[in-house]
């Protein structure tokens, strides 16, 4: 059965489209077929990230306004042949994504894909709510700062309240998971940063991962790979573990020795 999964985060700069490309593409590279969706009319930047913005002929907005098929807008991975993009529009219009639009294009793409993964744009406004009112999971994307934490939070409240399946009004609820970036455990023991039992504490929702903090994202994304595909790296090897944890597998949290592993072991019991 098809899933569609936001990659969502109150405030910008956190890494979204990079967690975006890394989930999408460690799911293809599972055997999974998935399409990542640009949701961010007008800056659009997954394209970029995944290597393919010279192949942008037609995006989401031609598919909803009825310009192109949807088959003639998807952008096939070079690396990974059960990968696709979705590229979103730089046109200023941000009306130009309707939720029936969004639907439609959601509910042929469930006929195809096991995953359809949606970079939201930052923040609360019309884009991100539409790229995650079809969710059926939702990945938050924070650093640990109190900035990112407090605007997660009101994400998480969105989420909780103004989905479709919120407003199902069964008890029905997107299933939200944690993904905390840049992190780097040794700021964090010297408290120039907030500690992963901080933000858990704070967002109460189950932990999916913890990316840390490396140059090698940078690179992957100035050259158009996901991260992940970087497969020597910590960053990649962080993502790879996400991703396990999504599709249900069972492994264990990464732990820096700096941390207080009592605690953060118990808080660990929320993993996804």
């Amino acid at each position: 059965m098809s899933k569609v999964i936001v990659v969502t985060s109150g405030k910008g700069g956190v890494g979204k489209t990079t967690s975006s490309a890394a989930v999408s593409a460690g799911l293809a590279m599972r055997g999974k077929k998935v399409v990542v969706i640009d949701f961010d009319v007008g800056l659009r930047n997954l394209d970029m990230i995944m290597g393919c913005e010279r192949r942008v002929v037609f995006d989401f907005i031609n598919v909803i306004q009825g310009d192109a098929k949807l088959k003639q807008a998807l952008i096939k991975d070079r690396r990974l042949e059960n990968l696709f993009v979705l590229p979103t529009s730089q046109t200023r219009d941000k009306d130009a994504l309707t939720q029936e639009g969004v639907k439609a294009v959601l509910d042929e793409l469930r006929e195809e894909f096991d995953y359809i993964v949606c970079d939201s744009p930052a923040g609360i406004e019309r884009g991100a709510h539409l790229a995650m009112y079809y969710a059926d999971e939702a990945i938050v994307v924070t650093n640990p700062e109190v900035s990112s934490v407090r605007d997660s939070d009101r994400v998480l409240g969105l989420l909780n309240s103004k989905t479709h399946l919120a407003e199902k009004g069964d008890g029905s609820a997107v299933k939200s998971h944690l993904l905390l970036t840049r992190f780097d455990a040794q700021r964090a023991s010297t408290g120039d940063m907030m500690s992963v039992e901080d933000v858990l504490e704070i967002l109460a929702i189950p932990l999916l991962g913890i990316i840390p903090e490396s140059p090698t994202v940078l690179r992957a994304s100035n050259v158009g790979m996901p991260v992940i595909l970087d497969e020597k790296s910590a960053a990649a090897k962080a993502y790879e573990d996400a991703v396990g944890r999504l599709v249900g597998e069972q492994i264990e949290m990464r732990i820096n020795p700096a941390e207080r592993r009592g605690l953060l072991q118990r808080l660990l019991g929320r993993t996804a």
